[in-house]
């Protein structure tokens, strides 16, 4: 039987080749969710709760529509059918950054979603930034089963952070979630030549239960006040160091790409 959760104890890693020349990481865990089975995930320990104030909890509205109450399966189901994807059912599981104490903010969240025969559908990467704000980038091969190994590309379309503005483009990296979970993302001038940044996300999977959520909260206590925190200091560094900044532009009116 395929479990409905899992947790996975991580580190980011961002490094920009300059200038000026920077690179930080900070610990972090992750939640994998079946979005089919989130109750049953949830009861896998009086540790985590949905929609209600535990030590970790799921709240539906930070994802997808972002709606209290929203079906978040029939959203993922409508969002891909308007790129003629048909998952027929298949399983869609979710990386997210779970709340801790009932705070959450979810620099990135990852919709891995599978056809009923089990290939590789369609990855839909959710970020949001420190204004409230949430794109959608939807990876896919229209429809087709996609190869794990194969960089995807998409003209970034959102603003993250203040040292970058909104051109360039992204280069998407997955690996199968696993035993082991990793992803990069690499950021890119216009031409496609020049990095601009790359930043990475490596974890160690372990089963959701009591033991494994206490580890990790005690490993990295109130994380996401941590990582919101660590977001302004990190770019209070870079502005030290001479980095350039960019005015935040009014966010795009369609916010799928």
């Amino acid at each position: 039987m395929v479990s409905a959760g899992a947790l996975y104890r991580c580190r980011v890693m961002h490094r920009r080749p300059g200038p000026p020349r920077y690179r930080f990481n900070y610990r972090s865990f992750y939640m994998l969710l079946d979005i089919d089975a989130i109750d049953q995930a949830c009861a896998a320990s009086p540790l985590i709760s949905r929609n209600r104030f535990n030590v970790l909890s799921f709240n539906d509205a930070d994802h997808g529509p972002h709606e209290a109450g929203a079906d978040l399966r029939a959203w993922l189901d409508a969002l891909l059918a308007a790129q003629s994807i048909d998952l027929a059912g298949g399983r869609v599981q979710l990386l997210a950054m779970p709340r801790v104490l009932g705070y959450g903010f979810h620099p990135i969240s990852v919709f891995y979603c599978e056809h009923a025969d089990g290939s590789l559908r369609a990855i839909v990467v959710e970020v949001h930034n420190t204004f409230g704000e949430h794109h959608f980038y939807v990876l896919h091969e229209h429809g087709a089963a996609m190869d794990w190994r194969v960089a995807r590309r998409k003209a970034k379309a959102f603003h993250v952070s203040p040292f970058f503005d909104r051109s360039g483009g992204y280069r998407f990296h997955f690996a199968e979630p696993g035993a082991r979970l990793g992803m990069g993302i690499r950021l890119f001038e216009a031409d496609g030549e020049r990095l601009r940044i790359t930043t990475t996300l490596t974890g160690e999977r372990r089963a959701l239960n009591t033991a494994n959520i206490l580890k990790a909260v005690c490993g990295v206590p109130f994380m996401t006040i941590k990582v919101v925190a660590a977001i302004h200091w990190q770019a209070f560094k870079l502005w030290l160091r001479g980095a350039v900044f960019h005015r935040k532009p009014e966010q795009n009116r369609e916010n799928v790409s």
